[in-house]
């Protein structure tokens, strides 16, 4: 073993959504902090390569190539693998997983992770989604509720820069918001309709989106340019992530050293003390192995990821690795099921046109077992889904050629509208993963196998977003609707949550209400791991506020001596 002689105050393993804040909170109270990432470095602008290319640019038309679907099986089941954005997630071959039931992940194995990548829906849990668990007799009860969280989700609102309106639901509470992103004509529309066809009890609202709608030149971003080239990095810093808004900020401050190519493969715990004193990380270029210490350690290498450092670590002290003396490390995965909707065609607005390209769509809240409502299943679903007129991609053979072929494309088509439903999945002990102990990745480590299954409650829930689908769309005045469902195996919302849930009892989670693993107190687990129950409702805003709220806890309790 080489053995490099550095010590730092924090370590952060990942530098994704949650790695990144914790990075800033811990540099900026005044830690000095290694950051670790195990795939490649990604500089802000210059590493966006393709963020100014079209379609017409790209070999193949931003269309999978036979070879890349060879590959990449797992991302060529869906929208994800496509010429533009090859190289952005994580080599199959390389690090492959164990499928004991179809589950499709996604990972994004580079500097920022998937805040490079993210949809960029933002919205806070409500008060009953802390509570929902204990009501129900599900899982265990959150050891916070929304007080707890509220003035961290104010927090980083206010530094991230979400863009919404205060709509003044409970459902899903107000936040510190930019100016929102306006609904188009025909949403408009629809959301006019919808709130007289139910009374006010369901809502069309413009989504909430971490994209500035104003520019914060004190963080060298500029607002949104409505180009909707998100997702091949953002060269204006409009949209949140790591590298636009988060690394600068803790490569301010002096006390951030960045290490990439660096898996973290254990951490490093004293049985005397009851603590990590650091990790173990493998140079994935060089293949050589060190060690670096330092006073608290915050895992943020992504829900699974996370949760596989902390069972291959202390494995001569509990056989399922530290943090599994409850017997929950690695159990009650959850994602956000969805894949399932309705669309059709809206009249009467063929003289209206839209500007720019947005990038958000609109949202309709949760409405299910909420108030007066009570359905045969538990908890609930949101849609998203937007609005727009056909391009001139409609074009087919059978519109001819020539001149009249270019005529009938100058003109836009008609406009349609579609949404798509977010289902909450519940934590349920026999989803797990594990580490599988005959397969091994490209560095000779363990791989993870995932059991993961939807059960009674999800499939309940899914007739309701497919029917309600129709019927909101419907009483939009939308024509010709029609509902869809398409595979979903679980792992396709990309928001892969538990496995190292939070809780009020040692014998029954993983960690803390501070986010502290029980087993040892100086590792912080902020990422989707620590999630005790999903909502239904993108999660990463929950990521922010709860690093952010566990990073001054954790400064205070070294400056006090305790960790």
């Amino acid at each position: 073993m080489i053995t490099a002689q550095n010590h730092y105050d924090a370590i952060v393993v990942g530098s994704g959504i949650s790695g990144g804040w914790a990075a800033k909170e811990l540099t900026e109270q005044g830690l000095k902090v290694l950051l670790l990432e195990r795939g490649r470095n990604i500089e802000h602008i210059k590493g966006y390569t393709n963020a100014m290319k079209e379609t017409w640019d790209l070999p193949h038309r931003n269309l999978p190539t036979q070879k890349m679907k060879e590959d990449f099986p797992v991302l060529s089941r869906d929208y994800p693998l496509n010429e533009i954005t090859q190289g952005m997630w994580a080599n199959e071959q390389e690090s492959p997983y164990v499928e004991k039931k179809r589950f499709d992940w996604y990972r994004g194995y580079h500097m920022g992770g998937r805040s490079l990548l993210w949809g960029r829906q933002s919205y806070r849990l409500n008060e009953l989604d802390f509570e929902a668990n204990l009501r129900e007799g599900v899982a265990v009860d959150w050891p916070i509720r929304y007080s707890d969280l509220a003035p961290w989700y104010d927090y980083v609102e206010r530094f991230a820069g979400i863009s919404g309106n205060r709509d003044g639901l409970d459902v899903l509470p107000d936040g510190q918001f930019l100016p929102a992103m306006d609904l188009n004509i025909v949403e408009k529309s629809a959301a006019a309709q919808i709130q007289k066809a139910f009374g006010g009890k369901r809502h069309m609202i413009c989504g909430r989106t971490a994209h500035l709608t104003e520019a914060r030149p004190e963080q060298n971003r500029v607002n949104c340019q409505y180009r909707d080239k998100c997702w091949l990095g953002c060269p204006f810093g409009a949209y949140f992530s790591t590298q636009s808004a988060t690394l600068p900020a803790a490569m301010k401050t002096g006390n951030l050293t960045v290490r990439p190519f660096s898996i973290v493969t254990q951490l490093l715990y004293d049985k005397d003390k009851k603590r990590a004193r650091g990790v173990e990380v493998l140079d994935s270029e060089t293949n050589q192995t060190y060690e670096f210490t330092s006073k608290i350690v915050f895992l943020n290498a992504s829900a699974f990821n996370s949760t596989w450092i902390l069972m291959n670590s202390a494995k001569d002290v509990w056989e399922g690795g530290l943090g599994s003396s409850s017997g929950e490390l690695g159990h009650n995965v959850m994602d956000h099921h969805l894949k399932i909707g309705a669309g059709g065609v809206m009249e009467g607005f063929e003289d209206k046109y839209t500007f720019g390209r947005r990038p958000s769509g609109f949202y309709i809240p949760r409405y299910r077992n909420w108030q007066d409502d009570k359905r045969d299943y538990l908890r609930g679903f949101g849609y998203q889904g937007r609005a727009s007129r056909d391009s001139w991609q409609r074009g087919v053979a059978e519109l001819g050629v020539g001149a009249d072929l270019k005529a009938a494309l100058i003109e836009p088509g008609a406009w349609s509208i579609g949404m798509m439903g977010f289902g909450e999945f519940l934590p349920y002990h026999e989803n797990r993963i594990f580490l599988d102990p005959t397969v091994k990745d490209k560095w000779g480590l363990p791989v993870l196998a995932m059991d993961v299954e939807m059960k009674q409650n999800e499939l309940l829930m899914r007739r309701d977003m497919k029917q309600d689908a129709v019927e909101i769309l419907e009483a939009a005045g939308v024509k010709n609707v029609q509902a869809y469902e398409s595979p979903y195996g679980p792992g396709m919302g990309i928001h892969e949550m538990g496995t190292a849930r939070m809780g009020r009892d040692p014998k029954t989670s993983v960690l803390n209400a501070h986010n502290q693993v029980w087993d040892a107190l100086n590792v912080f687990v902020t990422d989707g791991a620590c999630m005790t129950s999903g909502s239904c409702v993108n999660p990463s805003l929950t990521y922010m506020a709860l690093t952010a709220r566990a990073a001054k806890f954790a400064v205070d309790a070294l400056k006090k001596g305790e960790l």
